[in-house]
């Protein structure tokens, strides 16, 4: 696949504004749960190009491979603690809304394991990953090769 467009040179003023959020949720979200909640919605939304910018960001920012592969099935494995599983459940609901949007049980868990601004941060980190993704898949932009 070639890549279609390049957001950056195309469109500067709206790329600007989403390194914006981009840096308001780097700073706000711990680094660790941020590489994860990137990672498994890049993963649901299949958006190659981010799958593996974090994973590579994860790794060198010393996460385990193991855990890494486990997030496409966190839910089977032992890997995450409780304030992970609620984050990687609410990105989960949070990338596929579906018609009730994000459960009350999943809401339940979030606010047992993160204050209201946390759990504010948490959505913005969430929005950000997936604005990312449906830029990044209809351009086509392509991870590097090396």
């Amino acid at each position: 696949m070639t890549q279609r467009l390049n957001m950056a040179e195309l469109a500067p003023e709206g790329y600007k504004a989403m390194l914006g959020l981009e840096g308001y949720v780097r700073k706000n979200v711990d680094a660790t749960l941020l590489e994860l909640v990137k990672l498994r919605a890049s993963v649901l939304n299949g958006c190659s190009y981010c799958v593996d910018m974090h994973s590579r960001d994860a790794l060198a920012a010393g996460e385990s491979s193991r855990r890494l592969f486990a997030v496409s099935a966190w839910r089977e494995g032992p890997f995450f603690d409780e304030r992970e599983r609620a984050a990687l459940a609410l990105t989960d609901e949070a990338t596929r809304l579906g018609p009730d949007g994000v459960s009350d049980d999943t809401w339940s868990t979030v606010t047992k394991h993160f204050s209201d601004r946390e759990a504010a941060d948490l959505i913005l980190a969430i929005a950000t990953i997936n604005s990312w993704n449906r830029i990044a898949i209809p351009s086509r932009t392509q991870p590097p090769t090396d």
